[in-house]
């Protein structure tokens, strides 16, 4: 999960002209963002919900905001990758944390499965060989509690001292476990991933 995260993290294609294409409301122009990010952002937020169906109706959400707020979107800032996967992740987060998101879950069933046709080459087909070689080589210089930290805080947005209560660990070795974390991460691949916050 975390490869296919950190390769639009790694992106290096000028997205300056999709992005014009984009605010000027061109169809084809979202077409083509679905099409390089339509499965990154399901992946996230299927890892979230646990619900194919689900993620399904969240994911179209997720580029309907996209395309309501595309016109106050600053490239100058930020690539345009991380910030639709911003929005898939906290449209997921905000759906666990709602009402309906607790009745839904108190009726599910054993069918709540990725869809593979989403996931066919999917690692092949999103990055180049020299990022799968790149990421991987960086999350193997994590242990296994780092990993555990960063997977709570990006797929379930705990802050550190939520963390710390579920891991029933003392609050400063949370907070050391996740920046060590992403000092790591930083140094290996340079992607800015932001830190949990230390408090609820």
């Amino acid at each position: 999960m975390w490869f296919f995260i950190l390769s639009a993290l790694l992106s290096l294609q000028d997205d300056s002209e999709l992005i014009r294409r984009l605010k000027r409301r061109e169809p084809e122009a979202m077409s083509e963002l679905y099409d390089r990010f339509g499965k990154v952002s399901f992946s996230v937020i299927v890892r979230i919900v646990k619900d194919s169906g689900v993620a399904e109706d969240l994911l179209q959400e997720t580029f309907l905001k996209v395309w309501n707020r595309v016109d106050g979107f600053d490239d100058s800032r930020t690539a345009i990758g991380p910030w639709v996967l911003t929005i898939a992740r906290n449209r997921a987060i905000d759906y666990l944390r709602s009402a309906d998101s607790r009745l839904s879950q108190s009726s599910c069933d054993l069918e709540r499965l990725e869809r593979p046709r989403f996931f066919n080459n999917f690692e092949a087909d999103y990055m180049s060989a020299d990022q799968i070689r790149t990421v991987r080589a960086a999350f193997s210089k994590l242990t296994v509690n780092q990993r555990q930290v960063l997977e709570l805080a990006y797929f379930e947005g705990l802050s550190q001292t939520e963390m710390a209560d579920r891991l029933s660990q003392p609050l400063g070795t949370v907070k050391t476990w996740v920046r060590t974390a992403l000092q790591i991460l930083r140094q290996e691949v340079g992607a800015v991933l932001p830190e949990p916050k230390a408090s609820a």
